[in-house]
């Protein structure tokens, strides 16, 4: 490849990957041998086989080799190929094995979590408790359970901790996708669907539907029940 140190190591961007992650190389699955995308593209093609006993997922820090797409050399894990000195990735983790071109998305890795987030690291804290990395208008502002992150979305079913979704905290502490709980909302839905307490202020409704109660006028046959020698009003 000619040209300058600059543009070779920029050629390319952005011009490379799958819907899941812009980048100018594949990896090969240690699980399964195979050429992937990304890990993402592996397991949906591992998770469509007929043999459930052959489903899998791979786990990203084994990932060993990759693939550069532009001169299509494999070699193992590093930022730039070896062969035709491009950036295989804009953002590089090599814990994560995990590369992106797309660094608009505010890449960082969080040692806590052990993986890599989006959204910029000056916008986040890990929640210890939790496990999980959250806003910064979350800290000492939401109710800390265990582990809530480690879980599957209660409406989708979706594993939470590595979702490429968003995720919100409700007032108990739970966790579900945001689009999930706005699609909950929408349906009238307003409890959680894990400790079935209210995930916005219902004082108003509860205020509403006792007023209406006391405003019903009973018949007469429910107003005075007469058991044994009690009278219950």
């Amino acid at each position: 490849m000619e040209g300058s140190a600059n543009e070779r190591i920029t050629f390319g961007k952005m011009g490379y990957g799958c819907k899941h992650y812009r980048r100018r190389c594949k990896i090969r699955a240690p699980c399964c041998n195979e050429i992937f995308d990304c890990r993402h593209c592996h397991n949906e093609a591992a998770s469509m086989l007929r043999n459930p006993y052959d489903r899998h997922e791979l786990v990203r820090q084994d990932v060993k080799q990759v693939i550069c797409s532009v001169c299509d050399t494999e070699q193992p894990v590093a930022q730039v190929c070896t062969n035709c000195g491009v950036n295989m990735g804009e953002y590089f983790c090599d814990i994560c094995k995990f590369y992106d071109d797309d660094i608009e998305k505010g890449q960082f890795h969080c040692d806590d979590c052990g993986i890599c987030r989006i959204g910029g690291r000056e916008n986040y804290f890990h929640c210890k408790r939790c496990g999980s990395c959250y806003s910064t208008s979350l800290r000492n502002n939401h109710l800390c359970i265990e582990n809530s992150m480690h879980h599957h979305c209660p409406i989708c079913y979706e594993y939470l901790f590595d979702s490429l979704r968003n995720t919100t905290v409700m007032k108990c502490g739970h966790t579900m996708h945001c689009e999930c709980y706005h699609e909950m909302i929408k349906r009238d839905k307003y409890c959680c669907p894990i400790c079935s307490k209210s995930v916005i202020d219902m004082s108003r409704t509860w205020k509403r539907i006792d007023e209406e109660i006391e405003a019903t006028v009973m018949p007469e046959d429910y107003r005075h029940k007469k058991v044994g020698s009690c009278l219950y009003l």
